[in-house]
């Protein structure tokens, strides 16, 4: 018996078949070869060309890929959108993209991009409060070396639940904003996180010297209010002590602290400060006036450093009351009023044109004034 063969015709047409088969198969498999090397290459291609300057995005809160994206595109950073769209889609990192002020370079692929987005790289400034500035002096700072609006610093300035536990008479940071130098991240919520992180590091000075300063029957707010005043009246480390000394025993005493700082405080909350200390200034009205109210001002004027800080609690033994410029940045110190005149005679009063360009600081120190008329 013979066997059946199927027809030539159906054997040439699926050999055919298959042969087409093959080939479409190749066709795509090199398509999606192409596709694929394509696809890296856009992911590790950089878009701006060498020699750009570096391209600032500021990717906003609730901002969605879409106009991540767009905003990437706009400024160059990536050829097509869609490119990094469908990265997200790929690495699944929808929900990890973090807002912010991001600087990418020419050389910066695509995928470099993300990846500084998912990490949240954002662009850092460093701003150096010094010792001795109140909190307006401060939101000047923090605009002009960080970009924080005045207004938001100001704000979050005002806080003063963040240190309810240590002053409960705190209606603001006023002196509780350690001075040092601080990166700020350019992103939402700046000020907030920047107050929270001096706050914190003043409590990380102060809170194991609580104790010590309650031996010495003075509140934490007492501490502060002598120190700024400390702060602002000498540069020296080496005469802080002396000078908080002097305040101390003037308290002790009842005796107005007649400190020009507190004046100047006081005319800049109204408004009124120029620049100099007239004599008719020494009447204004405010708790702040020392030179009216006696004892210590209703809180800090400004935020102390370590140095002052530590001279209220460590305060020199003297029986100091009065301290004069000496107009070369050091100060004399008396411990009577007949002293203190003759020093006032030396220092002040008698002072050579040459001698008043020099050291133009006139201003009063504790016990005499010498302000301009």
């Amino acid at each position: 018996m013979t066997t059946k063969r199927p027809p030539k015709r159906k054997r040439g047409w699926l050999r055919s078949s298959l042969v087409l088969a093959r080939r479409l198969f190749l066709v795509a498999a090199l398509l999606a070869a192409i596709a694929v090397y394509a696809w890296q290459h856009e992911k590790q291609r950089a878009a701006l060309p060498p020699g750009v300057p570096p391209q600032t995005v500021i990717v906003v809160p609730g901002a969605t890929v879409a106009e991540i994206a767009r905003s990437l595109h706009e400024h160059g950073l990536v050829r097509h959108p869609w490119v990094f769209r469908l990265m997200v889609v790929e690495r699944r990192v929808a929900s990890r993209l973090k807002a912010g002020e991001y600087r990418f370079g020419g050389a910066q692929t695509t995928a470099q991009v993300l990846d500084a987005i998912v990490r949240g790289d954002v662009v850092h400034r460093r701003v150096t409060f010094p010792e001795g500035r109140s909190i307006e002096e401060m939101a000047l700072l923090a605009h002009v070396e960080a970009g924080i609006p005045t207004a938001e610093f100001r704000k979050a300035a005002h806080d003063a639940a963040l240190v309810r536990d240590l002053d409960p008479r705190a209606q603001d940071l006023e002196g509780y904003l350690f001075p040092d130098t601080y990166e700020v991240p350019q992103k939402a919520h700046a000020a907030p996180a920047l107050i929270a992180r001096m706050v914190g590091r003043f409590r990380h000075f102060v809170e194991p010297s609580l104790a010590l300063a309650h031996e010495r029957g003075l509140t934490l707010r007492e501490v502060v209010t002598l120190a700024s005043l400390v702060e602002l009246e000498t540069a020296r480390g080496d005469e802080r002590p002396r000078v908080a000394a002097v305040f101390l025993n003037r308290i002790k005493k009842r005796m107005p602290l007649q400190t020009d700082p507190t004046v100047i405080y006081a005319l800049r909350q109204a408004g009124r400060y120029d620049g100099n200390i007239h004599k008719t200034d020494l009447a204004i009205d405010s708790p702040y006036n020392t030179y009216r109210v006696p004892g210590l001002p209703p809180g800090p004027i400004a935020s102390p450093g370590r140095s002052a800080i530590e001279a209220v609690l460590h305060p020199a033994e003297t029986r100091d009351l009065y301290f004069v410029s000496r107009n070369d940045g050091t100060h004399e110190f008396s411990a009577t009023l007949s002293e203190h005149e003759r020093a006032v005679d030396r220092y002040q009063r008698h002072r050579s044109p040459a001698l008043a360009l020099v050291a133009p600081d006139r201003r009063s120190r504790t016990g005499t004034a010498t302000q301009n008329p």
